[in-house]
């Protein structure tokens, strides 16, 4: 998953956290499970820069029965 982050303050961001929500989804889009991983925020991002990471979000198969798929829907940051 690849996101973009763009600092639009006056003072660089030094340091946070990015969380994936990543939903286990049934056959008949049914919703079964939310499953978060965090990862470390590509700091420092300057005032006014734009940073893009990527990351690969794994779930464990024994989750992910047969017929059924993950998305990662949600992605929050926290910063400092």
């Amino acid at each position: 998953m690849t996101v973009a982050f763009r600092n639009t303050g006056e003072s660089a961001v030094r340091s946070g956290t990015v969380t994936f929500e990543t939903h286990v989804i049934g056959a008949l889009g049914v919703d079964w499970a939310t499953l978060e991983s965090s990862e470390k925020l590509p700091a420092p991002i300057g005032a006014g820069k734009r940073v893009e990471k990527t990351w690969s979000v794994c779930v464990d198969p024994w989750r992910v029965p047969l017929g059924m798929h993950i998305e990662t829907q949600d992605v929050s940051v926290e910063w400092k």
